[in-house]
């Protein structure tokens, strides 16, 4: 390889890395800007242009955290939880049989039943809004929080199975055939060859449910009332028609945004592996 290659090759690496410095920065600015907002008076949070050098306060965060005598975010943040971590766990459980006969052990036109399980996601989640209110209650699950655990399973299997078929489709059959051979069961084989090998796969689909279960606001907003409010819908209340919120708001919002990034940030190692399976052959 001559020089002027490798030079070339240098440039092109230096040029990729700076864009994508630019690009995660371009990305990260709301995030610091929201955090920055949060920590200032709601006078100082509405001025325009904003002022950088504007003192410091917890008056947002007292706010939110009801301090101020106003409600507990804790109920909602332990509802958001309970339906996150638990519809997760059901779509994980639903979502793996179904990808291992679709990819290890597949079906007859596997590919039509993956593009069924798509076209689910097409639809509008308000076309079916009408039909979920009036069967919740009339069956009296309005305000109950497993209501939205068997909502937000079914809304995200679909894509959980999309995804994991491809993961899965990425593990040694003849891993799998030689356990077969030593007499282990379809719930061993999935349980200690299957999703110690896929886990990275797994990793990743799990974190982008659980993303999608605690950021939806549409359904738990008609569904839910005081008993089994999540976080999205606890943070708009803050938003009112008179008076200053922006600072109590950003401070809302960027602690109902830690769970996700906590998340994120610990499974960023599978979630990368994970995304990255089946895309080098």
């Amino acid at each position: 390889m001559s020089a002027t290659v490798v030079k070339r090759r240098v440039r092109t690496g230096t040029g990729l890395g700076l864009v994508a410095w630019l690009a995660g920065i371009v990305f990260f600015l709301p995030i610091a800007w929201m955090a920055l907002t949060s920590f200032h008076s709601e006078a100082d949070a509405a001025t325009n242009p904003p002022s950088f050098a504007a003192s410091l306060t917890l008056d947002g965060y007292r706010e939110f955290f009801g301090t101020g005598g106003g409600a507990s975010p804790w109920p909602a943040l332990i509802n958001s939880t309970v339906a996150s971590v638990v519809s997760t766990a059901c779509v994980l459980l639903l979502a793996l049989p179904a990808a291992y006969a679709l990819s290890i052990r597949p079906v007859r036109k596997w590919t039509d039943v993956l593009f069924f399980f798509l076209s689910t996601k097409m639809l509008p989640a308000v076309a079916g809004l009408l039909p979920v209110y009036l069967f919740a209650k009339n069956t009296g699950m309005l305000d109950d929080i497993w209501l939205l655990v068997v909502l937000y399973t079914s809304m995200n299997l679909p894509i959980a199975v999309w995804m994991m078929q491809s993961f899965l489709a990425e593990v040694p059959a003849a891993v799998i055939e030689a356990a077969r051979v030593d007499g282990a069961r379809l719930p061993t084989v999935l349980a200690r060859v299957v999703a110690p090998i896929a886990l990275p796969g797994i990793a990743a689909t799990a974190l982008i449910c659980f993303i999608f279960s605690w950021n939806e606001l549409l359904f738990a907003r008609v569904l839910t009332g005081v008993v089994a409010e999540t976080a999205p819908v606890f943070l708009t209340g803050f938003i009112t028609s008179q008076g200053l919120f922006l600072a109590k708001v950003c401070a809302a919002s960027l602690v109902i945004s830690l769970p996700v990034l906590a998340a994120g940030f610990a499974a960023q190692d599978k979630l990368v592996q994970g995304l990255s399976l089946g895309a080098v052959k």
